[in-house]
C-alpha cells in the first residue's frame, strides 16, 4: 500500500503559483486578506477578484481552511489553511498543522479535485522547523490518500532548497527511495 500512495505524494520545487493543478492551497493568516510570502504571492498572481472573494468569508480560524476561485492562477481553486504559529511544539501545534492537511482535503474533496498543491504551511514566519513539518504533512496527506480514491495527486510545491531536502527527507523516511519520474 505504502507504494501506491508514495507515487501519489510528488515533491517539487517551484512557485506554487505556475502551478496548474486542481487546487493550490495557501499558507494564509486569520484574516485571509493576504500577507507576506505564499500568501502574498497568491493573492497578486489571483488579482484582486481572489481578495474580494476572501472579504466575504470572515477570516478563517488555524487549523482549519476555507476555499475560493483561482481567478487568474492556473489552478481552479485556492484552498487558504491557516497553520500554527510555532512556540516550541507545547502549544498544539503539532495537531493544528495536521489539521490544516486534514480540512485542505476535504475540502479539495468536496469540490471534485484530483490534484492538489501544497506548500510547506507554516515554516515560513510562522517559524515551524521543516522537519518536523514536512513529517507531519506527509503523514497527514498520506493518511488521507490511504482512505480516499478521489485525489490522484498530491504536490508539495516547496519555494527553497532547504524546504526541498527537509521534505525529500521525510519523504524517504516514510516511503523509501523516491520513484523515478517520468516525463
Amino acid at each position: 500500500m505504502a507504494s501506491s500512495l508514495a507515487t501519489r505524494i510528488v515533491l517539487q520545487r517551484g512557485d506554487i503559483t505556475k502551478v496548474a493543478a486542481d487546487a493550490i492551497v495557501n499558507a494564509a493568516n486569520t484574516s485571509l486578506l493576504g500577507g507576506g510570502g505564499v500568501d502574498g504571492a497568491i493573492h497578486r498572481a489571483a488579482g484582486p477578484e481572489l481578495l474580494a472573494e476572501c472579504r466575504k468569508l470572515g477570516g478563517c480560524p488555524t487549523g482549519s481552511a476555507r476555499i475560493t476561485k483561482g481567478y487568474r492562477l492556473p489552478a481552479r481553486y485556492v484552498i487558504h489553511c491557516v497553520g500554527p504559529v510555532y512556540h516550541g511544539g507545547r502549544s498544539g501545534e503539532a495537531q493544528l498543522l495536521a489539521s490544516c492537511y486534514e480540512t485542505a482535503l476535504r475540502l479539495a474533496v468536496e469540490n471534485g479535485c484530483k490534484t492538489v498543491a501544497f506548500p510547506a504551511i507554516s515554516c515560513g514566519v510562522y517559524g515551524y522547523p521543516l522537519a518536523e513539518a514536512a513529517r507531519i504533512a506527509l503523514q497527514q496527506v498520506a493518511s488521507f490518500l490511504q482512505d480516499n480514491q478521489q485525489i490522484e495527486q498530491v504536490v508539495f510545491v516547496l519555494f527553497d532548497e532547504r524546504a526541498y531536502q527537509a521534505f525529500d527527507r521525510a519523504y524517504c523516511e516514510r516511503f523509501g527511495p523516491k520513484p523515478e519520474m517520468t516525463s
